[in-house]
């Protein structure tokens, strides 16, 4: 039971003193039982109802105005509507947590024997039995109801969701990252960390040959996207990176390829200088164009590629020389003089023994490492584009079909066809320098133009044209990555600026459908050149066999006993045949030329009658 001094007047209402002390008290009153009257109502017409004991002081009923009051002390009062609460109970709700039933103190759960004993003895029971009974008919009515009803059914499921605006393509620039010395060197690699993505790394090197100057830094960066003011870390390598990559299995290791063909290992936690550094004699003799971690145990497996022709396989934890090597000859006779020269790798994780090798001569070799020979690690090739192939990448929900990036085009490709691609863009008016596809959106790929354009393309939406053209500076734009989130793209440069780039999320979000959408739309492409690729075989067979029967005409004749008079007779015949062909062939046209002098002499004469009838008339 609350007490009336602890009644008060709720917030909202401000009162003075006199006035809440004349509420208090007139609650006082009414709840006395001496003080109570023959008229219940009060003068702050309001009727007070206090809870009993029983009664939780939150629920307590709310004052009401009483009706028409007929006393003159009720008509004189003031009548200010006034809510009073008394204080509210506080309570804390807490629970036992049973690790099994509710046995008694006395009974250990963990001993088998007190449990059966115990369990003998309530069954024996009637109260046990009875309760058992009466639960039955509640259970079976609720398992009914369960097997009548499915509450986790989604009714609305097959319905396509109506999107009232969807926003056009854009994108934005978030920041953009300087070259902080004074002789400015391309973007040529990035690296986006693989843990926070807040962190990016750049190589930075000149890939103009012999046009190095000698003040020219060495140095790469790391930077922090939300800091462009300066770099968060400096790696000093031996030489120019080239291109530069992130460990996915540990966020604080790097490897790198160097300008002069070393292959270089950091660890940030040491600093910025080289950890391990491959020897001159056992490295590449160019440029490292391209580096790759390897999906292994120890997640210190990479492989480099370089324009000498060769790709090596090194472990980072001793590059003194490396654990394998392949020769890109396309003869598989390992001849490193007939050897491509490779600026582009693809390594996908799921699928551990294959790899891809873009060349500079416009080829791509897929390769498997777990061959027995080096003349079965490469699988096949395909001829691809007119120029080097800057970028090669698998799309990352179906690894069937990859992208190759080069010359003026764009090209989507399928394992299946080795003959021509089932996609590509129509040629642009600069050269495509790097590219790859949206690692949350199947269908969209992003390529970088010498022009300084950003393209995003959409295949889904359009093939001929890109969803959305960007111009992301004045120079050209060697490098391209995408952060795993999808959100934000790294473009590097000619002149040393890293632009930070932020799409929107109608190409950072994945659409309803996309998945199932874009496999039909690869699965018919590939269904169509495969039909064509079979006509074209067939048509080469055809005129392979004609090539074939002529010769063996030819050899027929020449086998021949032909005499001499008999090969004159015969060259005379092809020659009186050849003059009749043409007497006829003049013929028939001294003949169509009369036929259609004389329809036109026809047609002057009936005009000239047709005109001196008018005449007469």
């Amino acid at each position: 039971m609350t007490s009336p001094a602890s009644l008060d007047v709720t917030p909202g209402w401000r009162s003075s003193t006199s006035t809440r002390r004349s509420a208090v008290s007139s609650a006082a009153s009414v709840s006395s039982p001496t003080g109570l009257r023959s008229c219940w109502w009060t003068s702050l017409r309001t009727r007070v109802w206090l809870s009993s004991s029983s009664r939780r002081p939150a629920e307590t009923t709310p004052f009401r105005p009483a009706g028409t009051c007929r006393s003159t002390r009720c008509e004189e009062s003031p009548t200010p509507l006034v809510q009073v609460n008394t204080e509210r109970f506080e309570s804390e709700s807490c629970g036992i947590n049973h690790v099994e039933g509710g046995w008694p103190k006395d009974i250990n759960p963990q001993e088998v024997e007190q449990t059966i004993r115990f369990r003998k003895k309530v069954e024996k029971d009637e109260g046990y039995i009875s309760s058992i009974l009466q639960l039955g008919n509640v259970m079976e009515h609720c398992i009914r109801q369960n097997n009548a009803m499915d509450i986790y059914q989604e009714y609305f499921e097959d319905e396509v969701e109506v999107e009232d605006h969807q926003e056009p393509p854009s994108a934005k620039t978030i920041n953009i990252f300087r070259d902080p010395n004074e002789v400015k060197r391309t973007v040529s690699g990035l690296s986006w960390h693989p843990d926070s993505g807040r962190k990016l790394a750049a190589a930075y090197s000149c890939l103009e040959f012999q046009k190095t100057s000698q003040d020219s830094s060495l140095d790469s960066y790391i930077w922090d996207i939300e800091n462009p003011n300066r770099p968060e870390m400096s790696l000093k390598p031996a030489s120019q990176l080239v291109s530069l990559d992130y460990n996915p299995k540990d966020p604080h290791t790097l490897v790198g390829g160097c300008y002069n063909g070393q292959v270089a290992y950091w660890d940030t936690r040491k600093g910025g200088q080289p950890v391990e550094l491959s020897s001159l004699e056992q490295s590449h003799r160019d440029p490292v164009y391209k580096t790759t971690w390897l999906q292994s145990k120890t997640g210190t497996d990479t492989f480099s590629a370089s324009t000498d022709g060769q790709v090596l396989w090194w472990d980072v934890r001793r590059l003194s020389e490396p654990t394998e090597r392949l020769i890109l000859d396309p003869s598989r006779e390992g001849n490193l003089d007939r050897a491509l020269g490779a600026v582009s790798l693809e390594f996908e994780s799921t699928m551990p023994t294959k790899f891809m090798v873009g060349t500079e001569q416009g080829v791509v070799m897929s390769c498997n490492r777990k061959a027995k020979t080096p003349a079965e690690k490469i699988v096949c090739t395909y001829d691809s584009h007119h120029g080097p192939v800057y970028a090669l990448h698998r799309n990352p929900f179906f690894p069937k079909n990859f992208l190759t990036v080069g010359d003026w085009t764009a090209r989507i490709w399928s394992e299946d066809i080795k003959e021509s691609s089932i996609m590509w863009t129509k040629y642009q008016m600069s050269f495509l320098m790097d590219g790859c596809w949206s690692p949350v959106r199947p269908s969209v790929f992003f390529t970088v133009k010498m022009d300084g354009m950003l393209d995003a393309w959409d295949v889904l939406f359009k093939q001929n044209d890109p969803t959305l053209s960007f111009k992301v500076c004045d120079e050209a734009l060697y490098s391209l990555r995408v952060q795993d989130h999808g959100r934000l793209l790294a473009c590097g440069s000619q002149r040393g600026g890293v632009t930070l780039l932020e799409v929107c999320s109608g190409l950072s979000s994945l659409q309803k459908n996309e998945k199932s959408s874009l496999a039909a739309m690869f699965e018919r492409e590939t269904k169509r050149e495969k039909i064509l690729e079979a006509r074209q075989r067939e048509i080469r067979l055809k005129e392979r066999s004609r090539s074939q029967q002529s010769r063996e005409d030819e050899g027929q004749r020449d086998d021949g006993d032909d005499t001499p008079d008999q090969l004159i007779a015969r060259a005379e015949q092809d020659f009186y045949s050849m003059v009749e062909a043409e007497q006829r062939r003049r013929r028939d046209r001294e003949e169509r030329s009369n036929r259609e002098k004389d329809v036109c002499e026809e047609k002057r004469v009936e005009e000239e009658e047709t005109s001196e009838r008018t005449d007469e008339g």
